[in-house]
C-alpha cells in the first residue's frame, strides 16, 4: 500500500489546491464573525502573536474579536488546516487510482467534515484484502450486477454459470455468499446511506449496558449501570465517561441499538433502512421471490455484519469526544473562577497546614510573598500542647506584624480554625482576619523541582505551608506554580485526552495571567513564563537580569535581557507591569507603542502624565475621537483613556472570607434546614460542591440553585464564591450532604424526588469520598443520591 503526501503536486484541474477563502469563510460562518475580521486573526496568529495580545492591542484589526473567538478560532484553523489537507490527499490519491470523476472531486470538495471525507474515500481506500475482494478474484462481481440487473431472474439458476473450482467456488452457495459480500461491501461504503444512517442512529439509537457476565461482584462499584440505557442523544458527558470508564475496566459491555421494541421488529428498521436508502427490490416477507428474498438477506448482512459494529465504534467515539470536550469546558471554567479569585492583597500573611500528629506547619510571608519565618506547633494529639501553640503563633503574628491567616481546608482543618479563633480571642489586639484556604496541589508544589529551587533547605512540609499563605496573598500568582491538572476542579479529568485537556488547561491560565498583568520586579519564573511571548528560558533571564542588576525601572530595560527581541518585547511589554518606575504609564496596561498617543492627551491639556494618571477628572471634557490615527483607532483610546482613569486595573473580585458557623466542625454536626455560609469548591454540569467547614462537601444539585430555571450551575455560582446554604439532607454513613440555596426549600431532597419520580444514575462523590474511582457500593436513593452519584475525577 503506497500513501501520497498531502502537499503532493497533481495537473489534474479537478484537484484544487488549499483554498483560504473557502477556510476564512468557514471559519467565519462557525464563529459568528465577518470574514475580513477571521483573516485579520489567521494572519496575526500565524505570525506569532498570542491570543491576549491580539484581544487586548489589536482590536482594530481583528474588529474586536475577544479572547474566548480567538481561542476557538486557534482550535478551529487547526482541524479546518487538517481537513483541508486531509482532502488534498484523498484526491491525489483517487487520482493516481485513474478513478476520479467530475462529481466525485465536487463531493470531496464539498465535503465539510472529516467523517463526510473518509466516507466518500472508503471505496478507494486501500485496504488488506477483503471477503468482497477474494470473492472479485473469483469473478463473482457479474453475479452480483447481473443479479440486480435481472429483476425476473432467481439467483441460484443465474449462480450455476460462476462456478469455479480453481477458486474454491464449489457450489452455488458458495457463489452467491461471495456475491453478498462484494455487493455487503458496496452499500457499507456508500457515503449517502452511510450519512443517513448515522443521523437516524444519533437521533433514535440508545446505549445499553450490561455487566460482564461473574463480574457482578469485582465491578459491584459499578452496579448502576448493571442493566441500563439512555437516548444516545440525551446522555450527560459524567455519565458517558463512567460507563466507558466501566468498559475500560472490563466490567461493562455497552452496546448501541434502537429501543426494544423497534429492535424487535422484522425486518429491523436500520435493514429496511438500508433497502429503502438504495432503491433495492428487497422484500422480507415469505412470499417473496428467491430474488428479492435473497436482496432483504444482503441488506440484513450488510447492517448485521458491515455497518452494526462499525457505528457502534463509531458513535462511541463520537460520544467519548463530546464527553471529554464538555469535561474539559467544565474543567477550564473552574480553574478560570479560581485563578481569577480575589487576592488578599500585599498584607503579612500567616499559613497553617493543618495536621494532627505530625503537627501543623507555619510559615509567615511578607506583603510580596516573601517567606520570613517558619515553625511546627502539636496542639493536637499525641502531644496537646495547646496553649503552647496559641503562644507561638501569637509571637509569630505580632514579630511578622501579620494580618492574615491562612488555614488551608485539609485533614484537621476546622480544629486548626478554631486553635487560630482561640488565639484571636486571647490577644485581640492583633486584629487578625482568618481563611480558609484550598490547598489542593499543595503537595504537588511541595515536592516539585520549582519548589526545591525556591526553598532548598526548607522541609517539604513547611513548603506546603507558604503554598497555603501566598494563595490567600495571590492566589493567581501562586497557582501558576502547579500543574493545572493537579488544581483539583475538574470531573473525569484522568479519563479525557490528556494532551487536550493540557491545551485548554494551559490557554486559561495564560489568558488569566495576561488579563491581571504582572508586577516584572516581583514575579517568579513560573508567573513570568505564562505572559504572552514569554517562555520559561525568558523568564529565567528576566529573573537572573533582576537579580543581577536590581529592580527593572522601566519597561526599556527589557531589551537589556538576554534574547528579549523587538517581537517578544512587543507580545509582552502591555502586560509587565513596574509600579514605581521611571515612567508611570510603566505601571498601566498601556502599551509602550502607544506612548505617543498619550502624549498628544498631554500636550492637549497642558498636563505631567504624573498630574493625570489615575485621576478619574483629568481627562473629563476629552473626547477619544480626537485622538485616534491611521495606527490606533477608536477602541484602543478608549482603553488608554481607562488606563489613564484607573492605572494597572485588576479585573479580580474584592476580597473576602466566608465565615463558617462555630460548632459545626463535622458531617455529625449538620442537620436538616440548618442554614450555614460556605465556599463553592467545584462546579459540575448538574451542581455545585460547597465547602461548609465539615471536611466533606456538599452538594446543591442544579434544582436547587435558585427558584428560576438554571441551564448552567456557572450561570449562577462560580469557584471561589461564598453562598449561602440550606441543608437539606445528611447522610452520615455514606458522607453525602444535600445543600439548597433556596433558603425558603423545606422538603429533603430525597422527598421530593420519591414524589416526582426521579430515576438515580451516575455514580460517584465529592472530594471526602472516593474522589478519583468508581461508584459506591451502596444502593443510592432519591435523588440527593442520584445526584451524589455523578461526580468522579
Amino acid at each position: 500500500m503506497t500513501t501520497t503526501p498531502a502537499n503532493a503536486a497533481s495537473t489534474n484541474p479537478l484537484i484544487q489546491a488549499e483554498d483560504p477563502v473557502r477556510i476564512i469563510k468557514l471559519l467565519a460562518d462557525e464563529l459568528g464573525a465577518r470574514p475580513a475580521q477571521i483573516a485579520s486573526a489567521v494572519e496575526l496568529l500565524d505570525g506569532g502573536a498570542t491570543v491576549p495580545f491580539i484581544a487586548r492591542y489589536r482590536k482594530e484589526v481583528t474588529g474586536g474579536l475577544d479572547d474566548t473567538v480567538l481561542r476557538n478560532l486557534e482550535v478551529r484553523l487547526l482541524y479546518v488546516r487538517e481537513l483541508e489537507s486531509r482532502r488534498h490527499a484523498i484526491l491525489v490519491s483517487i487520482d493516481q487510482q485513474g478513478k476520479l470523476t467530475p462529481d466525485l472531486a465536487a463531493q470531496l470538495q464539498q465535503a465539510d467534515s472529516k467523517q463526510r471525507l473518509e466516507d466518500l474515500y472508503a471505496p478507494y481506500k486501500p485496504k488488506r484484502r477483503t471477503r468482497a475482494q477474494i470473492a472479485r478474484e473469483a469473478g463473482l462481481e457479474p453475479l452480483a450486477d447481473a443479479i440486480l440487473a435481472e429483476r425476473a431472474a432467481d439467483p441460484s439458476d443465474l449462480a450455476q454459470a460462476y462456478l469455479n473450482a480453481e477458486a474454491g467456488i464449489n457450489d452455488t452457495k458458495g457463489a452467491l455468499d461471495g456475491a453478498r459480500d462484494i455487493l455487503a461491501e458496496r452499500y457499507a461504503e456508500d457515503a449517502d446511506l452511510l450519512a443517513d444512517l448515522r443521523d437516524f442512529l444519533w437521533k433514535q439509537g440508545l446505549l445499553y449496558a450490561k455487566v460482564v457476565e461473574g463480574k457482578e461482584t469485582e465491578g459491584a462499584n459499578f452496579r448502576d449501570w448493571f442493566d441500563f440505557n439512555e437516548a444516545l442523544r440525551t446522555l450527560p458527558s459524567h455519565r458517558i465517561l463512567a460507563l466507558l470508564r466501566g468498559r475500560q475496566q472490563g466490567v461493562l459491555d455497552l452496546r448501541l441499538g434502537l429501543d426494544e421494541e423497534r429492535e424487535a421488529l422484522l425486518p429491523h428498521p436500520c435493514v429496511e433502512r438500508i433497502a429503502r436508502k438504495l432503491n433495492i427490490d428487497a422484500d422480507f416477507s415469505a412470499s417473496a421471490s428467491p430474488r428479492n428474498r435473497w436482496l432483504a438477506e444482503v441488506c440484513r448482512w450488510t447492517w448485521r455484519v458491515k455497518l452494526l459494529t462499525a457505528f457502534e465504534s463509531e458513535l462511541l467515539s463520537k460520544l467519548r469526544e463530546d464527553a471529554e470536550t464538555e469535561a474539559i469546558r467544565v474543567f477550564a471554567a473552574n480553574l478560570k473562577d479560581l485563578l481569577l479569585a480575589a487576592p488578599a492583597g500585599h498584607k503579612a500573611v500567616m499559613g497553617l497546614d493543618p495536621g494532627i500528629r505530625t503537627g501543623v506547619k507555619v510559615a509567615v510571608i511578607d506583603g510580596t510573598g516573601k517567606m520570613l519565618d517558619t515553625a511546627t506547633i502539636y496542639p493536637f494529639e499525641p502531644r496537646r500542647d495547646y496553649e503552647g501553640s496559641i503562644r507561638t503563633l501569637a509571637a509569630l503574628a505580632t514579630k511578622h506584624k501579620v494580618s492574615l491567616l491562612a488555614i488551608g481546608n485539609g485533614t484537621a482543618s476546622r480544629e486548626t480554625e478554631k486553635l487560630a479563633g482561640d488565639m484571636m480571642q486571647a490577644f485581640p489586639q492583633l486584629s487578625l482576619t482568618k481563611a480558609i484556604v484550598s490547598e489542593a496541589g499543595a503537595s504537588v508544589y511541595s515536592a516539585s523541582e520549582l519548589a526545591a529551587q525556591e526553598f532548598p533547605d526548607l522541609d517539604v512540609s513547611l513548603r506546603g505551608a507558604v503554598s497555603i499563605a501566598r494563595r490567600l496573598q495571590d492566589p493567581l500568582a501562586e497557582l501558576v506554580k502547579i500543574e493545572p491538572k493537579a488544581i483539583g476542579v475538574g470531573q473525569y479529568q484522568h479519563d479525557v485526552n490528556q494532551r487536550e485537556l493540557a491545551r485548554s488547561l494551559d490557554a486559561v491560565v495564560e489568558d488569566c495571567v495576561n488579563a491581571v498583568g504582572v508586577d516584572l520586579n516581583t514575579a517568579s519564573v513560573a508567573l513570568l513564563s505564562r505572559v504572552s511571548g514569554l517562555n520559561a528560558t525568558l523568564a529565567r533571564n528576566i529573573v537572573a537580569w533582576r537579580d543581577q542588576n536590581g529592580a527593572f525601572p522601566n519597561r526599556k530595560a527589557l531589551k537589556e535581557v538576554s534574547r528579549f527581541g523587538d517581537k517578544t518585547f512587543e507580545q509582552a511589554a502591555g502586560f509587565l507591569r513596574v509600579p514605581n518606575g521611571d515612567n508611570p504609564l510603566d505601571a498601566s496596561a498601556v502599551h509602550p507603542e502607544a506612548y505617543p498617543v498619550v502624549e498628544r492627551i498631554l500636550k492637549k491639556i497642558g498636563a505631567d502624565v504624573k498630574q493625570v494618571i489615575g485621576q478619574h477628572d483629568s481627562l473629563k471634557g476629552l473626547s477619544p475621537a480626537d485622538f485616534t490615527d491611521e495606527r490606533f483607532g477608536l477602541p484602543t483610546v478608549k482603553d488608554i483613556f481607562s488606563e489613564l482613569e484607573k492605572p494597572g486595573r485588576d479585573p479580580r473580585p474584592e476580597f473576602k472570607t466566608a465565615q463558617f458557623q462555630e460548632g459545626v466542625n463535622d458531617i455529625k454536626d449538620l442537620h436538616e434546614g440548618m442554614i450555614l455560609e460556605g465556599v463553592v469548591t467545584n462546579v459540575a454540569n448538574f451542581g455545585a460542591f460547597v465547602d461548609v467547614g465539615v471536611h466533606q462537601d456538599g452538594l446543591v444539585h442544579i434544582s436547587a440553585l435558585s427558584s428560576k430555571f438554571v441551564d448552567d450551575p456557572r450561570d449562577v455560582v462560580r469557584v471561589g464564591q461564598t453562598v449561602k446554604v440550606k441543608v437539606q439532607e445528611v447522610d452520615v454513613a455514606r458522607k453525602r450532604i444535600s445543600l439548597t440555596m433556596r433558603l425558603d426549600d423545606h422538603a429533603p431532597l430525597q422527598r421530593r424526588a420519591a414524589e416526582g419520580g426521579a430515576r438515580p444514575s451516575g455514580s460517584g462523590n465529592s472530594r471526602g469520598g472516593n474522589r478519583g474511582g468508581a461508584p459506591r457500593q451502596a444502593e443510592p436513593s432519591g435523588a440527593m443520591a442520584a445526584a451524589f452519584a455523578k461526580l468522579k475525577k
